[in-house]
């Protein structure tokens, strides 16, 4: 059977394009496009994916579970409305629902901000009957370590005098007891799974103030006193002994109170995602598949969902390109991961701005592109 024959049915595995398009708008804009140009013998499934970040939420409903909502406290403490997935006792929880950076347009608060609406996020999905819990990381507003999901779930946090801490990560320099025997029992019996692309350290150089409390707002002075302050935390909750486990460092040390605090298992966010999605079970009947996301570069090889679905699809035998609105990696760079071509929007319109701002005409165009390189007994 001819390459053209087999790439017939068509799996589109594309996380967003940030700034532009939903993940699932991505998969509309191309199912489009390939239909235009190959008609309806194309059999074209879409299945949007997300790597446990900005997203990750969306992705979930797309893939069929239900969308619930709770009222939280945001980052800098007023009321925000946050949304999680539900079904059949798995929750997905994105943290940046309830603490991320898109609650903050107010301004941002690097020394104070606070996951405390995360830790109300999850007993929301705990109190909704879920006991295993996808936690998804990134995008947070937050550099406090996961001391206020800890403190919203009943843990005990507490300064010399025997008064709680306040909230964000300065508070925590003054830390000396950390008692979790309040922790909601429930948490017991409940998997909790640590979704996260991040693999940096809670401390130091690499870690969540130095790398990313910048982005949050922190002058360098602030992420002196954000690493000293997590480090404090990190001896009081635990000796330090998880401080340096891949994903302490996520989002802004959440994953490090997610895995001392609440026992949480790490797992890179796309492999946990993919599995959550049902990606294995449509990759069986896949005879291409097309992920990508807005930027294809070097960060997309360390743990972005177009490469773990790449390497997943490859493991299988699948072909597998990329769409994205640019592509820097060179060609032998993207077969090294699997992909065996990329298609950018650049490719069409060179202007950034305008690519961003036609991104879905743009990706139909690109579906009708492919669809007629499929035609080819070459292709892919």
């Amino acid at each position: 059977m001819s390459d053209a024959a087999r790439a017939r049915r068509v799996l589109i595995a594309a996380d967003k394009f940030k700034g532009s398009l939903t993940a699932a708008r991505v998969a509309a804009h191309l199912t489009a496009g390939l239909r235009a140009a190959a008609g309806s013998g194309l059999h074209v499934t879409a299945l949007p994916v997300a790597d446990g970040g900005d997203g990750t939420v969306d992705a979930a409903l797309a893939a069929g579970f239900e969308r619930r909502e709770a009222r939280v406290t945001g980052p800098l403490g007023e009321p925000v409305t946050a949304a999680y997935a539900l079904r059949a006792g798995t929750a997905v929880v994105e943290m940046a629902e309830a603490s991320g950076l898109r609650h903050a347009r107010g301004g941002l608060a690097p020394l104070t901000a606070t996951t405390y609406g995360t830790g109300e996020l999850l007993r929301a999905a705990l109190d909704a009957g879920a006991r295993t819990v996808v936690l998804g990381v990134g995008g947070s507003a937050t550099t406090d370590g996961g001391a206020g999901a800890l403190s919203a779930l009943g843990a005990r946090l507490l300064d010399a005098a025997g008064d709680p801490v306040g909230p964000g990560g300065a508070a925590l320099a003054g830390l000396v007891t950390a008692d979790l025997a309040g922790l909601d029992t429930r948490l017991r019996s409940t998997r909790l799974v640590l979704a996260s692309d991040v693999d940096n350290p809670l401390t130091g150089p690499y870690g969540a103030a130095a790398v990313y409390g910048p982005q949050k707002g922190a002058s360098a002075d602030d992420v002196a006193v954000l690493d000293a302050a997590l480090a404090r935390y990190a001896a009081v909750l635990d000796g330090g002994a998880l401080a340096a486990a891949p994903g302490a460092g996520a989002a802004g040390g959440l994953g490090y109170g997610a895995l001392a605090g609440l026992g949480a298992a790490f797992r890179p966010g796309i492999e946990v995602m993919l599995d959550v999605l049902g990606f294995p079970a449509a990759l069986e009947s896949a005879d291409l598949v097309i992920t990508g996301e807005g930027s294809l570069d070097a960060q997309t090889l360390h743990g972005k969902a177009p490469a773990g679905v790449a390497a997943a699809a490859r493991a299988r035998g699948v072909p597998v390109i990329a769409v994205c609105g640019r592509v820097s990696l060179p060609e032998e760079k993207l077969r090294e991961a699997g992909f065996r071509r990329a298609y950018a929007l650049t490719d069409l319109e060179p202007d950034p701005a305008r690519c961003m701002a036609q991104a879905g005409p743009l990706l139909e165009r690109l579906g009708q592109r492919i669809a007629t390189d499929a035609s080819d007994p070459a292709f892919p």
